[in-house]
């Protein structure tokens, strides 16, 4: 028979309370139980006493035996200082999303373009006064780093659907 300590859920709706039962693997997570060796209250202080409650000597016991104790159960063993847990590594937990790192990428080009414009601006002498000419390319620049933001996104949507067709 495969033993696990994991948590069984009481408590009413939107007011959970566990209490931690070592039980068959095969049973119904809030069903048959072998022992109850502790309780668990996540809507208390993490600093409270009363948060965590665990009997170690039958948690000791419970494991010596060949129980396992789920991922959330050997958080607090290690906290007891009853069990040791293995540190988890998740490297891509940072990583970006594709369209994050396809917006950046569209970001990249467009600002590419808005220096090589400018570049060629500046090589090749402009009809009327230079100031002008760095003037627009300012702007071209800027208009290339900027973001649009959510809102602007909005505007453009709506005024897309509202302007009728051309036939």
């Amino acid at each position: 028979m495969a033993l696990s300590i994991r948590l069984s859920r009481g408590g009413s709706k939107k007011r959970p309370y566990y209490r931690i039962v070592v039980a068959d693997a095969r049973s119904p997570r809030d069903g048959r139980f072998i022992e109850k060796i502790g309780t668990y209250n996540p809507l208390l202080a993490k600093d409270s006493d009363e948060r965590i409650k665990l009997d170690g000597d039958r948690a000791k016991h419970w494991l010596g035996v060949g129980a396992q104790p789920t991922d959330r159960v050997a958080r607090f063993l290690d906290a007891a200082g009853i069990r040791e847990r293995a540190a988890r590594n998740n490297p891509k937990k940072a990583e970006p999303g594709e369209k994050v790192k396809e917006r950046a990428e569209e970001r990249a080009e467009k600002l590419k373009a808005a220096e090589e414009a400018a570049a060629e601006a500046k090589a090749a002498p402009a009809e009327g006064s230079n100031e002008e000419a760095e003037a627009v390319i300012a702007a071209e620049v800027e208009a290339a780093t900027e973001e649009p933001t959510p809102e602007a996104e909005k505007v453009a949507e709506a005024t897309a659907e509202e302007t009728p067709a051309s036939e």
